[in-house]
């Protein structure tokens, strides 16, 4: 059996930050795309009426660092979306607050994250609605409209090259990240990063399949992420051409 997100403290968290302001709770990402894997995050969204004053954006920050990758514990990536700013559907969405483990350093020296402009959000709202997982309101088709298909195909169009700039700092991600926005540009689904990368190794040429293969194996714990003896930057830049001519389809 996959194993269960640990979600009951956050749940917990949420509610009692946020009060009556919050809508509902929701998990995404791997946890409900095939299960967790060895090194995936929690993924929930929460949906609220207002926006978060400055007093909750500094607890939840304080409370998050406290728990999240620490002590074994799995990271959390949180976003909050305020209803009436995702729907209507409108581009780009806002994103009332985000934490992740990735901004950890600016967290711990201080920087209280606010609403910003987020086109990140058409996939994950998209991914949401396709898991239909609350964890405390109603179905998320109760808060939230569908992402037209062309939004969703823009949006994730528009972080490669933001990604490839990553490509030596996160690279096991950026592959199997830049292997999933192609899967889903050509079969309209959005995949686990692990079927993802599947899908796309039986269509890469012979030379750029070991990089991918290695992305996908230590993604799923059967391999150390090492890339002494492969070069993943040209296995990169094909991704990346076939996302350019899948989009332009």
């Amino acid at each position: 059996m996959p194993e269960q997100p640990g979600t009951d403290h956050l749940v917990q968290l949420l509610r009692t930050t946020l009060g009556d302001s919050l809508l509902g709770i929701y998990l995404h990402g791997s946890a409900t795309l095939g299960g967790l894997r060895p090194h995936s995050d929690i993924d929930v969204l929460a949906v609220v009426r207002e926006s978060m004053t400055h007093a909750q954006r500094q607890v939840m920050v304080e409370e998050l660092l406290k728990v999240s990758g620490v002590d074994g514990r799995r990271h959390v990536e949180l976003i909050v979306v305020v209803r009436d700013d995702v729907r209507p559907w409108r581009s780009p969405p806002t994103c009332d607050f985000l934490y992740g483990d990735w901004l950890r350093e600016d967290y711990e020296r201080g920087v209280t994250p606010g609403p910003e402009p987020s086109p990140d959000l058409a996939p994950l709202l998209t991914m949401v609605l396709r898991a239909d997982a609350p964890l405390h309101g109603p179905p998320p088709a109760g808060l939230l409209d569908p992402v037209p298909h062309e939004d969703l195909r823009r949006a994730i169009v528009a972080g490669v090259p933001e990604l490839m700039d990553e490509l030596d700092t996160d690279t096991r991600n950026v592959l199997l990240t830049l292997a999933r926005i192609w899967t889903t540009l050509t079969t309209g689904t959005i995949r686990s990063k692990d079927a993802a990368a599947e899908w796309a190794l039986g269509r890469l040429p012979a030379e750029h399949r070991p990089v991918l293969a290695r992305a996908r194996a230590a993604y799923l714990g059967e391999e150390e992420e090492r890339w002494d003896d492969l070069a993943p930057r040209p296995c990169a830049e094909f991704l990346t051409r076939m996302i350019t001519e899948s989009y332009s389809l």
